[in-house]
């Protein structure tokens, strides 16, 4: 157990995930990560305890309600009450309406609405018994707006803001905040970058801030944590400047 309140990231991934821990291992918190390969939150560990932070991992399947079950009770009984809990799967995957097998439309739905709905309610779980905590969601902008080949996607992020919607209506008397973030903009991510390339652009030569730095994803969610509750915000669209909506 740790004295320390407790920041649990389901999507731990090597960009967005990482720096939204970096942050708060920053801030004071015990950052607990699950991703789907375990092993690979090692490095990002080593770096947050190198700075002083402390942090630990574990395998952790989404899609899987068996495992959210036995991982939120896990940490709860084993590290520490859940102060927040941070949604960040992806899903982002592009095909034509014609070539999206039902194997695809199925994956992402699981991967961006039901694993959020196994998450919100076993963090619910716990966190409406102590009338306290904070559950967030990473949206994007096909939350908001379905786009020519992504109707897998979109449809899953339509989802996953419905679920956000009703989760904050019947949690927020229960003194619990639960926000939607709709990053509308590429993320500085290799992921994004590679999409560049395809595009035929250097991602290096592109104007500044055309892409999103995900330390300003992560800081975005540091001060949603820290509204006061007379005060909170359900959905934070944020894009770079120059981006245009």
């Amino acid at each position: 157990m740790t004295e320390k309140p407790i920041c649990l990231i389901i999507g731990a991934g090597d960009y967005i995930g990482a720096a939204i821990a970096r942050r708060f291992a920053k801030g004071g918190f015990h950052v607990v990560m699950g991703r789907r390969r375990g092993e690979m939150i090692a490095p990002l560990i080593a770096e947050i305890e190198a700075a002083g932070g402390s942090a630990q991992g574990f395998t952790w399947d989404a899609r899987s309600e068996e495992t959210a079950t036995e991982m939120f009770a896990h940490v709860e009984a084993e590290i520490g009450p859940i102060e927040i809990c941070i949604f960040n799967v992806g899903g982002n995957v592009r095909f034509p309406i014609l070539d999206t097998t039902e194997r695809v439309f199925r994956k992402v739905w699981e991967m961006c609405a039901y694993g959020a709905f196994l998450s919100g309610r076993e963090a619910a779980k716990y966190m409406v018994e102590r009338q306290k905590g904070s559950i967030f969601f990473t949206g994007a902008t096909a939350s908001v707006r379905g786009s020519s080949g992504y109707a897998a996607f979109a449809s899953g992020k339509f989802a996953l803001r419905g679920l956000a919607q009703s989760m904050a209506r019947e949690l927020g008397p229960e003194n619990i905040h639960v926000a939607h973030l709709v990053i509308d903009a590429g993320v500085d991510t290799e992921f994004v970058r590679d999409r560049v390339r395809q595009a035929g652009k250097d991602p290096d030569n592109l104007p500044p801030d055309t892409l999103m730095n995900p330390d300003s994803i992560a800081e975005a969610y540091w001060t949603l944590h820290h509204q006061t509750r007379d005060g909170w915000t359900h959905e934070l669209d944020i894009r770079p400047f120059a981006e245009t909506w």
